[in-house]
């Protein structure tokens, strides 16, 4: 999504709810509540100057996230619940993404010049649309179910622009030479399983989400495909794997890029991952907890889809489309520290293998998005829902390309084995990485 969608609404990948939804007003202000709250952990190690910062016109000030993701709450919740609005006007200009049907939009890449209103200001923005939402949520025992679905659908909302905090600021405090951490500790080392082929005997396979409960109307309708014989590694693909590519000249040989990767990789002067930072014959790699040496076992992130598409032509190998990777994978458990319950205060937010699930893959949850070989698109019988919640996903199925799983920035429960992440194929800075397949 570098230079189409806006950040935050493209890796939503959709803005409709579907299936069921919980109306118990008393458990929806609880959920509404923790949510928001894990926003405000991410938050709380930084200083308000790490708040205005928009390090590239794909990156949004953190300051920007929290009133823009509170910004939908009044607009779309309490708007037309409330006799009075909670903000002042100029918000709805300042915060609005690309909703045209709501209103004018202040613009994209002009984010970072902002110095009013003040991070306290956006705070105690927050805290009066939470008071007016909470209110409205435990004077009622049953919610309304279209209000229901509002509220499922901006927490979703949020949860997609927590992770987008973590990488904005990540890639805000990488363009300083102190290299600051967003929590200062080491990541601990990461053991790779040894590569194994997963076989895939293809066939005609069921596709997308039934509807039975949330998901955003891009995995929508489910439909059949039908697959290829074919193999799907393991695992990701390791830094050192990685290193043995960029030691094989893999930047400088135009054979392993598509034509638009290697003009870009000419144009922007690309020579390793975004993160790397090369120290004499090696590298060390920024992450939200500082400059570390590189751990040759842990998966290599931060690439575009130009580079995976790459490293997988040099491996003799491919990506996997993303039928491929959603036959192959089973949906979270909620118990599993993989599926996304992965962001803690306490340590720095950074992949690793995870724990390899029944059928002996790993990573598939909880790491990093993995880019698949799919062009972002509707699926067959697809139809946008009406309205402006509706307004920013199908009109952005051109020129992107999807990603499945989730990472260790994916907010809790946000995963699923349905959902389809999506960036322009020069996008580096998400914790994207590489799971190779092969046709048989």
């Amino acid at each position: 999504m570098s230079s189409t969608p806006d950040t935050c609404e493209s890796a939503a990948g959709s803005s409709a709810s579907h299936g069921d939804v919980v109306t118990d007003g008393q458990a929806l202000a609880k959920r509404y509540a923790d949510v928001r709250t894990l926003s405000d952990s991410i938050v709380a190690p930084l200083q308000p100057e790490d708040c205005v910062l928009q390090s590239m016109p794909d990156a949004s000030p953190i300051r920007w996230h929290l009133a823009h993701t509170t910004w939908f709450f009044e607009t779309f919740v309490l708007a037309d619940r409330c006799d009075a609005p909670v903000a002042d006007e100029s918000f709805r200009y300042l915060f609005n993404s690309y909703y045209n049907t709501v209103g004018d939009q202040f613009p994209r890449h002009q984010r970072g010049l902002l110095s009013r209103p003040t991070v306290r200001e956006v705070m105690g923005y927050r805290r009066d649309v939470d008071d007016a939402v909470v209110t409205l949520l435990r004077n009622a025992d049953v919610v309304d179910e279209s209000l229901a679905r509002v509220i499922e659908l901006g927490l979703n909302h949020e949860q997609q622009h927590q992770e987008l905090m973590l990488t904005d600021i990540k890639h805000a405090f990488a363009q300083n030479p102190l290299y600051p951490a967003h929590v200062d500790a080491a990541c601990g080392p990461c053991d790779a399983p040894e590569l194994q082929w997963i076989n895939s005997d293809g066939g005609v396979v069921n596709m997308g989400c039934t509807g039975d409960r949330f998901c955003f109307d891009n995995e929508l309708p489910q439909h059949r495909v039908f697959l290829e014989p074919f193999q799907i590694a393991n695992r990701l693909v390791t830094n050192a794997e990685y290193q043995q590519f960029i030691d094989d000249g893999g930047y400088q040989d135009p054979r392993h890029w598509l034509s638009a990767g290697w003009a870009t990789v000419q144009q922007q002067g690309w020579t390793n991952p975004i993160y790397w930072i090369r120290q004499g014959e090696g590298f060390d790699e920024f992450t939200l907890g500082g400059c570390h040496p590189i751990d040759p076992e842990a998966p290599v992130a931060h690439l575009s889809y130009f580079e995976a598409d790459a490293f997988a032509r040099w491996s003799r190998a491919r990506l996997p489309t993303e039928a491929e990777w959603e036959t192959v994978a089973r949906e979270p458990s909620p118990d599993d520290p993989t599926s996304g319950e992965c962001i803690d205060a306490l340590r720095p937010v950074h992949p690793t293998h995870g724990t390899p699930s029944a059928s002996g893959v790993s990573g598939l949850y909880g790491t990093l998005w993995q880019w698949t070989s799919s062009s972002y698109g509707p699926y067959p019988g697809y139809t946008p829902p009406e309205g402006a919640l509706g307004e920013y996903n199908g009109k952005f199925m051109c020129n992107q390309y999807v990603l499945r799983g989730s990472s260790c920035a994916t907010s809790p429960g946000h995963a699923r084995r349905t959902y389809r992440n999506f960036f322009g194929p020069d996008a580096r800075w998400q914790f994207t990485g590489i799971r190779l397949a092969r046709s048989v």
